[in-house]
């Protein structure tokens, strides 16, 4: 994984805390990524745009996603001041910085065994 976009220290660290319950975590973030995303697309106020960028932030933070966690942590600081151009550019970089990393978290939910 590049360490850059994800931590694997973060990873490793994760999946000795919950073991069995590894695999569910990365579905998690998966699939709440994607919606939180889908909220910051469509946000229209500034209020939301900083709640939504916030757990994202929280959320990427514990996951070990370095680069998504600081765009989002930009847009929550940033969410109320920026024009929207600017607004709209930081959740286009938010959206393709995820969609760099989604792949090393499906195969790092590949890599783990199926429960049984």
């Amino acid at each position: 994984m590049d360490e850059t976009h994800v931590d694997r220290n973060a990873l490793s660290a994760l999946q000795e805390v919950m073991e069995e319950s590894y695999p569910d975590l990365l579905d998690i973030f998966l699939a709440d990524s994607e919606e939180r995303l889908e909220v910051l697309r469509a946000a229209g106020s500034g209020d939301l745009l900083v709640e939504t960028a916030h757990s994202f932030k929280g959320s990427s933070s514990n996951m070990g996603a370095v680069r998504l966690t600081e765009l989002c942590h930009q847009l929550e600081q940033q969410a109320r001041t920026l024009p929207v151009n600017d607004i709209q550019e930081l959740v286009r970089e938010i959206d393709r910085e995820f969609a760099s990393v989604r792949p090393l978290y499906e195969a790092e939910r590949q890599r783990c065994p199926a429960k049984i």
